[in-house]
């Protein structure tokens, strides 16, 4: 499964930044993340936030994990018709 990468952005109010460095679960997952924020931060540093709230900059290879459940659900939501 290819992690599709979207271009829509959730009000401010609908995301829950986390910051925590942790293995916990969301560490496990490929997150949806707008892709000019991802061009943006390989190239600045900077980080970037997922749908459902997480907060890092990406530097693994998001095909090698599995969906993150809660991005998915949220980006199935923003596009149904």
């Amino acid at each position: 499964m290819s992690m599709d990468i979207i271009n829509k952005v959730l009000p401010e109010s609908e995301t829950r930044p986390d910051t925590s460095h942790d293995d916990g679960d969301r560490e496990r997952f490929a997150h949806y993340v707008q892709k000019d924020k991802i061009t943006e931060s390989a190239v600045t540093g900077n980080p970037v936030i997922a749908l459902c709230g997480k907060v890092w900059v990406p530097n693994r290879d998001p095909k090698k994990y599995p969906v993150c459940p809660e991005c998915k659900d949220i980006y199935e939501e923003m596009t149904k018709s």
